[in-house]
């Protein structure tokens, strides 16, 4: 590794990911690149849809919760 380079900690499972895109992608190493940055940036979308959708779920819980005004 290159002077000054930072070690990464690599999930166990990077390299069976890996040959798994490489192979859908009939071992085109950037059509499965492209797939597998597609693929994390739809998980990345649905991640933040969930939480948008949990946040309003929580702020309605607290306006329901909320003590009546006297």
């Amino acid at each position: 590794m290159a002077d000054g380079a930072r070690q990464v900690e690599l999930h166990p499972a990077l390299d069976a990911v890996t040959a798994t895109y490489l192979r859908e992608a009939g071992g085109d190493p950037a059509a499965a690149l492209r797939q597998a940055v597609a693929d994390a940036l739809a998980a990345l979308d649905e991640a933040e849809r969930q939480r948008t959708a949990q946040e309003r779920l929580i702020s309605r819980g607290y306006v329901r919760g909320a003590r009546p005004r006297a």
